[in-house]
């Protein structure tokens, strides 16, 4: 008797790409990844409004964007503790209910210290979708497809952040800052709802094919699991320099359109966000190009897009800085998505305190090399935080020549 292939059934059943479990997994992550971002940078365009209101300076009105990366930073570690306890799905409904929460009180703030205490506990709560979110892709989706599903919510960051971004400018102009942040706190309420009706409930059999991330044990050994394993150091390194490069540029580009040679009024130099949308076109390509050429490859050719983008930036003309710009953000978020998915698939032990790292050094790069990019461009101008940038994708790029053979798979415990 033949036997046939219904008797021996794929031992891994979890969903794979093109099937509707897969597709609605994909959709409620993407939302969750719209409401996150959405909210955390939904000051960030307005922030003239903000001092304005508070008759304050910039620098004391920025620190609603610095703190609020900063909360999420510092609690990513937090939260996935709790996603091993509580787990993924619930942390990060968890996660958005209590920012989108913050985000309800934040336009009645009738102080700036009360605002930036707002701020920082909704960065704080955000924290716990990027500790979970791709931990949850590795689990749930079949491993040959997590790369491209890890894409697809990457993808969703620069979504949220864009869309977000001009979200509250708009609303800015009619209600002050007040409606900016209101309008992307509904956003994010609609997003929540979106990922709570849309992700599909797990399955026993899917459950049962997920490879052991804790094994029972304590927070301890899963977080010296996602500091030890091989090639995981040079993949946070990724995010620490990759975005500190990406924000220098992000960061500056403002002061830069509106100075001589350009002389661009505000709102037309808020337009530069509208480059995220190569951030998705990137993020979205970079899963299918790891499955065909690997992860080293996806990550080399991220960083010379990178660098061949901040020389184009040096031009004073704006028919050459725009091209630049979307090569750069397209470079960047392949870069981005290639990187945490391959954190995702490496991390076996302790997948969620590596995802977390990862996160910390992410924002950590915002905050830190973003900042340090501002005292180059004060002391030496546009062009020397152009080299700065440059230095930072280039070193990058050298700590990436330890992932040459590094297999994409899980490490072997």
């Amino acid at each position: 008797m033949t036997v046939t292939s219904t008797s021996t059934p794929d031992r891994d059943a979890r969903p794979r790409a093109g099937t509707p479990a897969y597709r609605r997994t994909v959709i409620a992550l993407v939302a969750a990844a719209v409401a996150t971002f959405a909210q955390l940078w939904s000051v960030q365009p307005i922030l003239p409004a903000v001092a304005h209101g508070f008759d304050t300076t910039a620098a004391q009105a920025a620190l609603t964007v610095s703190l609020a990366t900063g909360g999420m930073a510092g609690f990513t570690l937090v939260w996935s503790g709790l996603a091993d306890r509580l787990g993924r799905a619930r942390v990060i409904t968890l996660s958005l209910l209590l920012a989108t929460l913050l985000g309800c009180f934040a336009p009645f703030a009738g102080d700036l210290v009360l605002l930036l205490v707002l701020r920082t506990l909704q960065g704080a709560a955000l924290g716990g979708v990027p500790a979970a979110a791709v931990a949850y892709l590795s689990e749930e989706i079949h491993p040959a497809d997590v790369p491209r599903a890890t894409g697809l919510y990457i993808a969703g960051n620069p979504l949220g952040g864009m869309g977000g971004r001009l979200l509250a400018g708009m609303a800015a102009e009619y209600g002050g800052w007040q409606w900016g942040v209101a309008a992307n706190t509904l956003l994010g309420l609609v997003a929540l709802a979106v990922f709570v009706l849309v992700l599909p409930r797990p399955h026993a059999r899917a459950s049962a094919s997920r490879p052991d991330t804790g094994g029972g044990e304590g927070m301890g050994p899963r977080l010296r699991s996602a500091l030890t394993t091989r090639g995981l150091l040079p993949l946070y390194a990724q995010a620490l320099l990759l975005m500190g490069a990406f924000m220098t540029v992000y960061n500056l580009l403002g002061f830069r359109l509106m100075d001589e040679p350009f002389g661009l009024s505000q709102a037309v130099a808020s337009l530069l966000f509208l480059a995220y949308t190569a951030g998705m076109v990137g993020s979205t390509a970079a899963g299918s190009m790891t499955v065909r050429w690997g992860g080293y490859t996806v990550l080399t050719l991220a960083h010379v897009l990178m660098v061949a983008a901040l020389a184009g930036l040096t031009a004073p003309y704006l028919a050459a800085v725009i091209p630049a710009l979307l090569v750069l953000t397209y470079g960047f978020f392949s870069a981005h998505a290639t990187s945490s998915a391959w954190v995702g698939t490496r991390a076996v032990h302790g997948r969620t305190q590596a995802m977390a790292i990862y996160t910390l050094c992410y924002y950590l790069g915002s905050s830190l090399f973003g900042w340090m990019g501002g005292l180059v461009y004060d002391a030496v101008g546009w062009n020397g935080s152009l080299a700065f940038a440059a230095a930072l994708t280039t070193l990058a790029g050298l700590i990436a020549l330890r992932l040459r053979r590094l297999p994409a798979g899980p490490a072997t415990p």
